[in-house]
């Protein structure tokens, strides 16, 4: 029998075997984004998978990208045909905005071994204002500056309590022209002189958890006099000062 034709049929059997005995673990998504209510304190993520393949795979490890993040999954080895899901718990504290975490797994999986799942949760804050300083030129006209707060819908908030750290400023609130909007008159009672002050901002919900926000208000220094000193050179009265038309000696 020829050699050869052996040796090649033996390649396509192995290569045949190794196509049939593989490991492919699929993923619904590997990015999921959240948008917890105000009160939640955490946001939780479900990363689901299913081998569809015809071997077993495992999990060599499951990290998070930071402390604030947890991750673990149901199972270390996934059969053929087996759904699972690994579960990100993302302990939310006082963070607000965007937040973004990762969770890296490592599989025996060849194509690829290596996944970066990916956990967005977006936190609407209690409230937000618009300035968070209002300020007045030194001599400007007594006028009020408003600070617009948007409360969170799912806060309930019906009123705001504003207090300045010094007498120098009042502050009055009424309702926005939106839904859950409270516009804050701030106003000076001086501005000649230059002052600072943090305006304490409380709200009346959620009740007794002691949420207080902050804004300032200040009344610029007067701008700097630029003086131009001209300098002088000392002349002897005696010694007369040339004029155009005199002669050169």
């Amino acid at each position: 029998m020829n050699t050869n034709f052996l040796k090649l049929s033996g390649v396509l059997a192995l290569t045949a075997f190794a196509q049939s005995a593989r490991a492919e673990l699929k993923w619904e998504q590997t990015s999921v984004d959240l948008r917890p209510a105000f009160n939640d304190k955490q946001a939780v993520a479900h990363f689901k998978y299913e081998n569809v393949g015809n071997t077993p795979i495992h999990f060599k490890s499951v990290h998070a990208s930071c402390g604030c993040t947890t991750a673990q999954t149901q199972n270390e080895q996934v059969a053929p045909g087996q759904k699972g899901e690994i579960t990100a718990t993302f302990n939310i504290g006082g963070r607000t905005g965007t937040q973004v975490k990762t969770v890296t797994v490592q599989t025996d999986d060849p194509e690829p071994s290596t996944v970066v799942l990916t956990l967005k949760a977006v936190i609407t804050p209690l409230l937000e204002f618009q300035p968070t300083l209002v300020y007045w030129q030194n001599g400007e006209e007594l006028k009020p500056k408003i600070i617009t707060a948007k409360a969170n819908k799912d806060a309930a908030i019906k009123k705001l309590d504003v207090a300045s750290s010094t007498p120098d400023f009042t502050a009055k609130v009424d309702a926005g022209s939106a839904p859950n909007e409270f516009r804050i008159s701030v106003q000076p009672r001086d501005t000649t002189k230059a002052v600072y002050a943090t305006l304490t901002i409380k709200p009346d919900s959620p009740a007794n958890t002691g949420n207080m926000f902050a804004a300032a208000a200040r009344v610029m220094p007067p701008a700097p006099t630029n003086k131009s000193t001209l300098s002088t050179i000392p002349h002897d009265p005696a010694t007369p000062t040339p004029t155009a038309g005199s002669p050169r000696q």
